[in-house]
């Protein structure tokens, strides 16, 4: 009997029969189904598959030590430098790079550019010797952040001026406890303290802010990160436009993810001339191995570890006074323990190049100990200050001024905000408005081969697709109720180990490859399905899936992935592309089907088919996205699906365009939603052009 009568009957469509006919009687061979013959094999017991499909294979200590591995190679480390020159050399390219290369990408070079607006908005009684201003300003067009102003009342000549960042305090914001006495004593000092709100914190804390949706800025080609750096570039603006700032004395500090804006403005804009990062961060080796210290989107952006790590960040402050405080029981993150030993070191040498070591300070606070910028931390600052911002001036006291009756409310210093305000979300929306870039497919057949040969090569860089070499170890073989099982490890070059589970019943005449973002053990019905349709079935885990992902902070390892320059899709379709060449060589059966189920996966499927032109012979995808618009419109997050905002992929490919590169060969939607429907119905039409008479969408 023909396979293909199977195959289109028990609705695979399209997709497997068609590859079988084009086998047998070339191209051009009639893809209608046929009957399907008499004799079937009795069904098989989905206890057995799925006995089958959950077996360990790697367990769970393999994923984790292999993508710490793979991370942990791709860090630059801190060189040796012999002279300033060489070190100055280095620093002004280091600074050009992250600028150019990591934060201001795509649309954000155009937002570094806008004037930086200023609104202010009447002011309040603070305590003896200073007021509090209400303002907003503009860090990018339209998206506006809420900040004070604790200026001391009287002022005279140029005088410091701090900047004060906050990290993760959830809706209390700017008026953190800490942070407000923090503000109070610097403007009783006589200096002026600018207490800006963060992006997703306080009067920010809106869903189109979490910051594991900066992403999806990335997805669209521009940085995420930008609007973190220019909510604090234009703070600094802010501040010296004021009469009375110095801007020789200009400081800024902040706690946790207030420590990581510290450092980061701080090394990246020499308009500051004191850093004080409280428990902020730690070099990206340190946190491959340290895991509480992985931390959000904005502390590991995209492509940043192909330029820097953190240690270069605090040998780019010298000479200019840095003061590194950590606490030594911290039980969020960043203990002073391990902490602060790579990045002290690192900064070192450089301060020494300099002749400043003294301009290095470090702060490891004992009591409480735990996460915090209370009193002992507090004065820390306020010693750093005194001894470079007044040297000099025996009157100066860093112990701090009583001020906790002075502390206000979240609802005294609410600042208004306009009625619209961007954030992530609405600014990814807008980007993609435009998006893909080039749109169009040729509509002549020429045009459309010599599109195929330019647009692979374009998509293979954006998700960084690797050729895997694949040894393939034989982990165990059994059978069961006539199903014969092989478990195998698919050892993917030196990076990874992919599990597998081959099943085959009877005498097969196709190999398929099935994949799921819920993990090979949800796939018994779907594996069922394509074993009495007469194919040898190859279920993977690839990278972040199933028995793949690591047991605990996964998704950050996927933003480390991306950090370190590698692209989490491009490493799924990487292995899924390198499993097809494998079993197309070892089963010799013709190129393999590959089916995916879910949006991701589906996702993940169709880029492998698009690059691997050989050993995929045809793609059936079930409950995938119709557009990669709708990751935005659904205002997915980084913590729920880290493979689907590849930086740049919209930019320049939507599904339609990636389906068409794999065409040829047959892709198949199964039940595709209207979305999927709407979006690519014109590629009917793209597959007639290629003389393939088939309807991706089975209708």
């Amino acid at each position: 009997m023909r396979l293909a009568a199977v195959l289109c009957t028990l609705g695979l469509g399209y997709v497997g029969a068609a590859s079988v006919l084009a086998a047998e009687a070339g191209p051009s061979a009639p893809q209608t189904p046929s009957t399907v013959a008499s004799a079937e094999p009795s069904a098989l017991s989905a206890k057995v598959l799925e006995a089958a499909l959950a077996r360990p294979i790697i367990g769970p200590t393999i994923p984790l030590a292999e993508v710490q591995r793979f991370c942990d190679v791709r860090i630059p480390r801190m060189k040796t430098y012999k002279t300033l020159q060489e070190w100055q050399t280095d620093a002004e390219r280091i600074r050009t790079e992250l600028l150019d290369r990591v934060v201001f990408r795509g649309k954000a070079a155009q937002w570094r550019q806008a004037p930086c607006r200023v609104e202010w908005l009447g002011q309040i009684e603070g305590g003896p010797g200073y007021r509090i201003k209400k303002l907003r300003y503009e860090a990018l067009p339209g998206l506006w952040i809420p900040a004070l102003l604790y200026e001391p009342e009287k002022l005279e000549g140029k005088v410091p001026a701090i900047l004060n960042v906050n990290g993760h305090v959830g809706p209390v914001g700017k008026a953190y406890t800490p942070k407000q006495i923090r503000c109070i004593n610097q403007a009783k000092r006589g200096m002026l303290a600018l207490n800006v709100e963060w992006l997703g914190m306080g009067q920010l804390s809106v869903p189109g802010f979490a910051h594991s949706r900066m992403n999806q800025l990335d997805l669209c080609g521009t940085s995420g990160l930008a609007p973190f750096y220019l909510a604090m570039s234009r703070a600094i603006d802010l501040l010296l436009t004021l009469e009375h700032t110095d801007p020789e004395r200009v400081a800024v500090t902040g706690l946790s993810g207030g420590g990581w804006q510290t450092i980061y403005i701080s090394s990246l804009d020499t308009r500051v001339k004191l850093a004080n990062p409280v428990a902020g961060h730690s070099s990206f080796l340190t946190r491959t191995y340290h895991l509480k210290d992985l931390g959000d989107s904005e502390q590991t952006p995209c492509d940043m570890a192909t330029v820097a790590d953190y240690t270069h960040l605090g040998a780019l402050m010298a000479p200019r006074p840095l003061l590194f405080t950590y606490n030594a029981k911290d039980d969020c993150c960043f203990e002073a323990g391990y902490a602060l030993g790579p990045v002290l070191e690192a900064a070192k040498p450089i301060y020494e190049l300099f002749g400043k070591p003294a301009n290095l300070r470090s702060h490891v606070n004992q009591d409480p100990g735990t996460h915090n910028y209370e009193l002992d931390n507090r004065q820390a600052l306020y010693r750093m200050l005194g001894e470079f911002f007044y040297a000099g001036q025996s009157g100066f006291d860093p112990k701090e001024i009583p001020s906790d009756k002075e502390v206000k409310t979240p609802e005294q210093l609410q600042v208004e905000l306009p009625p619209k305000n961007e954030d992530f979300n609405t600014l990814a929306l807008a980007l993609a408005k435009d998006l893909p870039r080039q749109p169009d497919l040729p509509k002549e057949k020429a045009a459309a081969q010599d599109w195929q040969k330019q647009r692979r090569p374009v998509l293979r860089q954006i998700v960084r697709l690797k050729d895997y070499p694949v040894q393939a170890l034989q982990d165990a073989a059994e059978e069961n109720q006539g199903l014969k099982i092989t478990y195998w490890k698919l050892q993917m070059g030196a990076d990874w180990t992919v599990p597998a589970v081959e099943l085959v019943w009877g005498q097969p005449k196709q190999t398929a490859i099935l994949v799921s973002e819920k993990g090979r053990k949800a796939l018994a019905e779907e594996a069922a399905r394509l074993l009495k349709a007469g194919y040898r079935v190859l279920a993977l885990d690839p990278f972040y899936f199933g028995e793949s992902k690591t047991p605990s902070h996964d998704y950050l390892f996927a933003l480390l992935v991306a950090c370190v320059g590698e692209r989490p899709i491009g490493l799924q379709a990487s292995q899924v592309a390198a499993a097809a060449r494998w079993a197309a060589a070892k089963f010799q059966t013709g190129p393999v089907h590959l089916a995916a189920v879910g949006p991701r996966a589906s996702t993940f499927a169709l880029i492998a088919a698009a690059l691997e032109e050989k050993a995929i012979g045809s793609v059936e995808l079930a409950d995938a996205l119709g557009s990669l618009k709708e990751v935005l419109e659904k205002n997915w997050s980084v913590d729920q699906t880290p493979e689907m905002f590849c930086f740049g992929l919209l930019e320049e490919f939507d599904i339609r365009q990636i389906s068409a590169l794999a065409s040829p060969r047959l892709v198949r939607f199964r039940q595709p939603s209207e979305r999927v429907k709407q979006e690519l119905a014109p590629l009917a039409d793209w597959y007639r052009l290629l003389d393939a008479a088939c309807n991706p969408l089975g209708q």
